[in-house]
């Protein structure tokens, strides 16, 4: 089967002598068009804990000068834009948005700003929130909107069951103990309901280079994969988005995320 590289060249029909740009500028463009209807599974790297705190780290030190707040906006917009393009406010308006208390609930919370703009209609479950000013930035910014917030697991079993679809921000790469109050509650729901569940980078529960072997926890219908899939992810055969574009080019080149094994996966970037 021909790469979405061939392909894309053999279509427009560009000469060797314009590859560059191809490769640099148009690619980027038109590849999700063609590898959402080629489905090749791509040569992507896989992240381990350690190799994605050392993209975070370094895309956060002084050569890139990326903050926390850029990260976390940058992702939590790739989780709405996903979201978004798989479940039209037309047909699934109403999202929950379950938010824990580290970095992937932050991006919960953007994405969720987000989705109101879009068209959506999220609500936010958000039992523990954090002391952090920036997290009470986006919460309040949230509030603004006058998205309605959940601080308790009183009626969060009603509140999965009314939604038309979730977005599971609620643990990241770095948890590796089992669910605890009050999070244990949505994850056990979570598996139980035919609500379609979108996760953020690495679905609540599983294990960020493990995943779900025993099939404890929940398999989402959708995943968002934040600058590269995570090694626990491998088996995941649903709905498949990266988020990662801003990524510098030697970044991606040291740790084995060339442009285009970026662009050969088997679902859309965004």
């Amino acid at each position: 089967m021909k790469s979405v590289f061939e392909v894309v060249k053999a279509e427009i029909g560009i000469p060797d002598r314009a590859l560059p740009v191809l490769t640099s500028f148009l690619l980027p463009r038109i590849t999700k068009t063609f590898a959402s209807d080629m489905m090749k599974i791509c040569n992507i790297s896989y992240l381990n804990q350690k190799e994605a705190q050392e993209i975070d780290a370094e895309l956060m030190g002084t050569t890139y000068g990326y903050t926390l707040a850029q990260l976390m906006e940058l992702a939590g917009l790739a989780c709405a834009q996903a979201l978004h393009e798989v479940y039209e406010p037309r047909t699934h308006p109403r999202v929950l948005v379950c938010c824990g208390p580290g970095n992937q609930g932050g991006d919960g919370l953007v994405a969720a700003r987000h989705l109101w703009h879009f068209g959506h209609k999220p609500t936010l479950y958000y039992p523990k929130q954090t002391n952090k000013e920036y997290y009470k930035s986006l919460l309040h910014q949230c509030e603004t909107l006058g998205i309605p917030v959940m601080n308790s697991n009183d009626k969060v079993k009603e509140a999965i069951v009314e939604a038309d679809v979730l977005l599971d921000g609620i643990f990241g790469f770095s948890f590796h103990s089992d669910p605890r109050p009050p999070f244990d509650e949505p994850i056990r729901l979570f598996k139980q309901t035919r609500t379609p569940i979108v996760s953020i980078d690495i679905p609540s529960g599983w294990h960020v280079e493990a995943g779900n072997p025993n099939q404890q926890y929940f398999t989402p219908d959708v995943l968002v994969s934040l600058t590269a899939p995570k090694q626990g992810v491998k088996s995941f055969k649903g709905r498949h988005f990266l988020g990662g574009r801003f990524i510098p080019p030697l970044v991606s080149l040291k740790a084995g995320l060339d442009d285009l094994g970026h662009l050969n996966v088997i679902t859309t970037c965004c």
